[in-house]
């Protein structure tokens, strides 16, 4: 039963579990129905025949032994009443004997013993009808011969007759033996089939709910694969034809999102790089205009041109962290591994963006702890994961908060870095979609930007091997760590 295999719909699939199940208890109905016939036959043969033939036993002896007695008496008395019921007695144990005959049926063993009861009981008969001739002429005989003659045939009928009842009551017993093995058989072969359906039906079940459960727990994990982004077109099992379809529907979804995705890239990296280069002239213009217009500029446009210039770079790097997103995506970034201490990279972006924690009034603290493994990595890429943690700890903590930035060997060879902040923090659903592109935390805390940092960040870490997590407390603040290994 390679149900896993078999291109059989779900419902085809059950009705065959069905059948095999319906098969074996009809085969255990028929199984009982044929030894409940024979416990039947047997009862109804001891009842029949056995009993029976005890009974017409016991009218013979009975009325044998009467016929001997009376008998006798008319030897004595010549009476013709006696010689009347001696008639009587001898009609009785012929028309017995003949029951009998009719009784044992197809028994040979039974049919020979009463024939032959039958013909010593003749014998009998003859014997004293010669001596009734004798007594009714008034002649001389040897009565003693025929009295002695009469004893052995009476004596050998009573024997047979007694060798009739031992077989009879040996052949109930036995009866009665074989039914007790036909009740033990039946329980027994009753119990194994039900046992046996039992356990076929939890092993039909299992196969058929493992043909069906596995290829949906293979196109679940692959819908939670693309709702991570792979959209890899791999979801190939052996599975019913309704789930089967699915799973060509679920690879042809993912065909066009690869493709959609593909072209999306293409997209922001074409603009980027058409971008660029007119938002760098933009830069350095701005830069020269601010430099010519120190003495002749009021306070006012001097704002506006230090607000331009900021929103300039603002737009710049928004386009570097969209460049390098796509080469990420696409498997372009190169990266270069070297073993290294991380804590110099981390203390020179700290000098970087020190400024803009001052302007807000926030404290920086640091932890470095002893015996740091030094780990392989790309430092300008790892430049860029602590920029990205540190400056959204800077941003999103408020006026005269805190953040604290640690280090620590976890492991032999693994450190982990963690950048807390005492900010707004983010809600619990937000915290599993918080390293996916273009996504941000939906709480009220001013929160602005692309939602391209976290997820390139994600992508560093993950080219290193390493992982990154965040956990937070909403109006207690954010902790961003990640975890190298060497």
């Amino acid at each position: 039963m390679r149900f896993i295999n078999m291109k059989y719909s779900i419902l085809s699939r059950l009705n065959i579990g069905f059948l095999f199940v319906f098969l074996l208890q009809a085969g255990l109905a028929a199984f009982v129905a044929i030894k409940l016939n024979r416990l039947q036959y047997i009862r109804t043969s001891i009842l029949t025949t056995d009993t029976q033939i005890l009974d017409y036993e016991k009218k013979v002896t009975d009325a044998l032994l009467s016929q001997m007695r009376y008998e006798k008496k008319f030897l004595i008395t010549r009476d013709a009443d006696i010689y009347d019921r001696f008639l009587v007695n001898n009609h009785e144990v012929n028309q017995n004997i003949k029951e009998l005959l009719a009784i044992s049926g197809a028994n040979r063993d039974f049919k020979n013993l009463l024939n032959e009861i039958k013909t010593l009981h003749n014998s009998y008969n003859e014997l004293f009808g010669n001596e009734l001739r004798y007594v009714q002429a008034g002649n001389y005989y040897p009565s003693g011969m025929y009295e002695e003659n009469k004893e052995k045939v009476l004596t050998s009928m009573l024997e047979k007759l007694k060798q009739l009842r031992s077989d009879i009551k040996q052949q109930t017993y036995n009866k009665i033996q074989e039914l007790g093995k036909v009740n033990s058989d039946t329980q027994n072969m009753t119990l194994v089939i039900l046992i046996a359906s039992l356990l076929l039906g939890v092993v039909i079940s299992r196969l058929i709910m493992r043909s069906i459960v596995n290829p949906l727990e293979q196109v679940k994990d692959k819908t939670r694969r693309i709702t991570e982004g792979d959209f890899t077109k791999d979801l190939s099992i052996s599975s019913p034809p309704e789930i089967q379809e699915l799973a060509n529907i679920i690879n042809m979804m993912c065909n066009k999102l690869l493709q959609i995705d593909k072209m999306k890239a293409d997209f922001f990296s074409s603009m980027s790089h058409e971008l660029r280069t007119p938002i760098t002239s933009f830069k350095e213009g701005l830069r020269l205009l601010q430099t010519k217009a120190q003495g002749e500029t009021s306070d006012s446009e001097k704002r506006l041109l230090a607000i331009m210039a900021q929103e300039c770079n603002r737009l710049l790097n928004l386009i570097n962290a969209t460049l390098d997103l796509s080469k990420m995506e696409a498997g372009m970034m190169p990266y270069r591994f070297f073993p290294e201490d991380i804590t110099p990279l981390m203390y020179k972006v700290i000098e970087e963006l020190e400024p803009l924690a001052q302007a807000k009034n926030i404290s920086i603290k640091t932890k470095v702890g002893r015996k740091l493994p030094v780990v392989k990595m790309d430092s300008e890429r790892i430049l860029q994961v602590l920029r990205n943690l540190i400056a959204n700890a800077i941003k999103y903590t408020p006026q005269g908060g805190q953040i604290k930035i640690s280090t620590q060997p976890v492991k032999p060879g693994r450190i982990e870095v963690s950048v807390a902040d005492t900010g707004v923090g983010i809600e619990q659903e937000d915290l599993k979609n918080i390293f996916d592109k273009y996504r941000r935390g939906s709480n009220s805390g001013g929160r602005v930007g692309t939602g391209l940092g976290l997820a390139i960040v994600k992508h560093i870490i993950d080219a290193h091997g390493g992982r990154v997590w965040v956990n937070s407390n909403q109006g207690i603040g954010s902790t961003f760590s990640f975890e190298l290994q060497s």
